[in-house]
């Protein structure tokens, strides 16, 4: 009942995220929160004119003039559109300003940490019921790796698991990021699908990675580990694994609905000759369990001959059995920690696994962050230097494989890799480089 005239009044006071937020309340408070009037003022006290070097003035004039015709000549919510897009632009441009530099041995930028809290980048899921009702997660707990970031998400109000038919992961950006404060959940936000998975026949679609006495693990490609109370058969916490390549454009140039498509890779002409193979290849390979780093390392120069080529993959050896001087002691106690509210706890034999592989000009080529898991091989150890166990990890996706082969060495405690391979789809080669193998 009160008049639009003192609305507006009212209004005019408010900061411009609580006008975006104001104007979600009903149509008529949405019509005057996109007052070019308001909008004009709070977009010419944010973007102030940039003073010249020949003209000094004591005092800033407005960005654009306060006429009518600034006014008038618009249509609703011009003012507001253009604030939005400005503020936008300039945290585009202070993100990209970050991500320029590169790590020379990642091939990924330096300063990812640091360019996602510019942008006030968070991650969510979305449960999705049977009924079409949706339940957000939005409680997280972060751990970056040199690669990577891992997400766990738990909470004591998981919706019943046999309802449930999707998870949906999202990147979350604030619309007005506020550089001064901590990004609200309740203010203006965008959403960017990452991943979408089906949960219906969890235990039956997914591949089992572990347990410990609490819970049972289940890991989807790509990246992402449910893991269930033994008992209960119910969630206990959601953890995803996300690799820094692609990690921003990814979490927040999608829609709500479609995931970001990564652009093609543009070949160099004249650069590789399928009857050499690919060379110059560096590995950054990372395995962790959560706090905990169990090897972290660079492997230079790999190759891989025609000769080298089977069953549609190119094969890259990173560490050879025969070659001992190169076989590498994993540090620790292998298994990955998950906690939630109340309890905690750490699942054996299992752990994230980091791969960055980089072409000859080193551009990222092969890139995944995804849990896996090790399991007994029947074979026994034909090595001399070596007694014990042997383990294997096998990682695949549509763009190709990862192979390790480990040693348990009863007297000191630890997994030694004796064998790791990398085999790369043809059809991933042929795309990068527009050539034929």
């Amino acid at each position: 009942s009160m008049p639009s005239e003192m609305l507006l009044k009212v209004f005019s006071y408010l900061d411009a995220v609580s006008l975006l937020c104001v104007g979600c309340v009903n149509k008529h408070f949405y019509h005057l929160a996109n007052d070019n009037g308001i909008w004009l003022k709070i977009y010419s006290s944010s973007f102030q004119p940039k003073r010249t070097i020949w003209k000094m003035k004591s005092e800033r004039t407005e960005t654009v003039s306060l006429g009518c015709a600034a006014l008038h000549d618009r249509r609703p919510g011009y003012w507001k559109k253009e604030y939005i897009f400005k503020q936008i632009a300039a945290v585009k441009t202070r993100v990209m300003r970050l991500v320029k530099p590169v790590d020379p041995y990642t091939g990924l930028p330096c300063k990812n940490k640091e360019a996602m809290k510019v942008s006030g980048l968070s991650w969510i899921i979305v449960l999705k019921d049977k009924n079409g009702k949706e339940h957000v997660m939005e409680k997280a707990n972060l751990s970056f790796k040199d690669t990577s970031v891992t997400v766990l998400w738990h909470s004591r109000n998981w919706p019943c698991l046999d309802i449930l038919s999707t998870l949906k992961l999202f990147g979350v950006i604030p619309l007005l990021p506020d550089q001064s404060r901590a990004p609200s959940k309740n203010g203006p936000r965008r959403r960017s699908l990452i991943a979408e998975y089906h949960l219906a026949n969890l235990t039956e679609s997914s591949v089992a990675v572990g347990a410990d006495k609490l819970v049972q693990l289940f890991s989807l490609n790509p990246g992402l580990l449910v893991g269930l109370w033994r008992e209960k058969n119910e969630i206990a916490f959601v953890m995803a694994s996300l690799h820094y390549h692609q990690l921003l454009e990814r979490s927040t140039l999608g829609s709500a609905t479609v995931q970001y498509a990564l652009p093609p890779n543009k070949p160099v002409l004249d650069d590789v000759d399928p009857e050499y193979g690919l060379h110059d290849y560096n590995l950054h390979l990372d395995m962790h369990g959560g706090s905990c780093t169990y090897l972290c390392g660079t492997f230079k120069s790999l190759f891989c001959r025609k000769g080298d080529i089977e069953n549609g993959y190119l094969r890259l050896t990173v560490v050879s059995l025969k070659d001992n001087t190169k076989h590498l002691p994993l540090i620790g106690t292998v298994g990955l920690s998950w906690e939630t509210d109340v309890f905690k706890g750490n699942v054996k034999d299992c752990y994230v696994m980091d791969v960055t592989l980089l072409d000859e000009t080193g551009k990222p080529f092969w890139c995944f962050s995804a849990p896996v898991y090790m399991e007994l091989s029947p074979k026994a150890s034909s090595l001399y230097d070596y007694m014990g166990h042997i383990y294997t990890t096998d990682y695949a996706d549509s763009e190709g494989k990862v192979c390790v082969e480990l040693v348990w060495l009863e007297e000191t405690k630890e997994y030694f890799i004796v064998n790791l391979v990398l085999y790369i789809s043809t059809k991933k080669v042929n795309n990068w480089y527009g050539t034929n193998y």
